[in-house]
């Protein structure tokens, strides 16, 4: 695939890979426990902030050194990081990718999550070559399960208790879509 040509443009988004400069829009979003609360970790330090936004800095393509992509979902209209976006290769040789977000709650429900996710779902499909990307979330994380239908993801599983994970049983919920399926459904009404 190599590097994609940053950034990427949506209507009113533009998605381009993490800098240095992001750490305090980085850190609004992870220090939060309604953001954290369904992901494998709590609300983040400054300093893990800045240690994750190290790491993700590099992720800018799927290739033979690296096998993700993570953007900041910035808004065209203001300059401001909304959102962190992400693309993984679960399997080269199966061509299987999984995608995942996280959205400022300050911008929810404005249909940017969608916006952002149907473009790294193109990227995932027609740039990178995927066959099957796949999206999982906690069964009580109903905004990021409504998310990936909004994206025209099929459910494909609802797994009792599979994970324990902050000192509890938790579901999981796995929606997925196929390269044959991408494009071929039209976009939902609205936003």
């Amino acid at each position: 695939m190599g590097v994609p040509n940053f950034p990427l443009v949506t209507e009113r988004l533009q998605l381009r890979p993490f800098l240095p400069a992001d750490l305090d829009a980085l850190h609004a979003m992870q220090r939060r426990e309604d953001v954290t609360r369904y992901l494998y970790w709590g609300p983040r330090s400054r300093t893990e902030t800045r240690r994750l936004l190290d790491r993700v800095i590099p992720l800018m393509a799927i290739d033979d050194s690296s096998d993700a992509v993570r953007l900041a979902a910035v808004l065209t209209q203001t300059g401001e990081v909304i959102g962190d976006f992400s693309l993984q290769r679960v399997s080269a040789e199966h061509r299987q990718g999984e995608i995942g977000f996280v959205l400022d709650p300050r911008h929810q429900r404005r249909g940017y999550a969608t916006e952002a996710g149907r473009e790294m779902l193109r990227l995932g499909f027609e740039a990178i070559g995927f066959h099957r990307i796949v999206g999982r979330c906690d069964a009580r994380n109903t905004p990021s399960a409504q998310l990936m239908e909004r994206l025209g993801m099929r459910r494909e599983a609802h797994f009792r208790q599979n994970e324990f994970v902050k000192g509890e049983w938790c579901d999981e919920l796995v929606f997925a879509l196929l390269s044959s399926e991408w494009g071929l459904r039209p976009p939902p009404a609205g936003r």
